[in-house]
């Protein structure tokens, strides 16, 4: 029963930021996220952390990547195996990508009110708001509710230059990437969140 309104309780905190500035979110930091380890859309398979390749992560700074650390940056939390960081990770972009779960009644990350996606129903409320806004906007909802679930877990966030980010991440917007491209950036991005080393500060949400 915890574990069932811990997981309503993210939902519910994802469906309030879909239309919302991330500065906003503020509220989810600090929450134990070890209670948050099995995903509501079923069983996941991180794979062998051995065949996974860490990334290029260390830069030397120029003085204007850091404005554009509100989109590309990685996750890092001390202490996390890789296979918890895949699941957590895994279950964070199942959020926000709009997948069903199976946490009840609850289908979605988006109630049917408070939101325009909401209101518009689901995933044909992100559709519509896509077609609508465009590209750009779902991406900037896929970053928010990412960075709101992870934070809610516990991650630290820190900024890389895009050329580093673009190597082990992707953006999707009208157009998404096939789920076996999906699961090697995700693997890539759980090894990095794991055991990874990250300069500079961390960016907080």
């Amino acid at each position: 029963m915890q574990s069932f309104m811990r997981r309503a309780t993210l939902a519910v905190m994802l469906a309030s930021v879909v239309a919302a500035p991330v500065s906003a979110q503020q509220a989810a930091s600090g929450t134990n996220a070890s209670a948050l380890s099995a995903s509501p859309f079923g069983p996941v398979e991180a794979g062998d952390p051995a065949t996974v390749k860490m990334p290029q992560l260390t830069f030397t700074s120029d003085g204007t990547e850091a404005g554009d650390f509100d989109k590309y940056y990685a996750f890092h939390r001390a202490d996390t195996d890789y296979a918890t960081a895949y699941v957590d990770i895994a279950e964070c972009d199942g959020y926000a990508r709009g997948l069903q779960s199976g946490i009840g009644y609850m289908q979605t990350p988006y109630p049917y009110a408070g939101t325009m996606a909401g209101a518009l129903g689901g995933a044909i409320g992100g559709m519509m708001a896509a077609a609508i806004f465009g590209s750009g906007e779902k991406r900037r909802l896929r970053r928010v509710n990412m960075r709101t679930c992870m934070n809610f877990k516990g991650y630290d966030r820190y900024g890389l230059p895009k050329g580093l980010w673009e190597e082990f991440n992707f953006e999707e917007g009208l157009s998404g990437v096939t789920e076996a491209r999906r699961r090697g950036y995700l693997q890539v991005q759980a090894l990095v969140a794991s055991s990874g080393t990250l300069q500079g500060k961390a960016l907080g949400l």
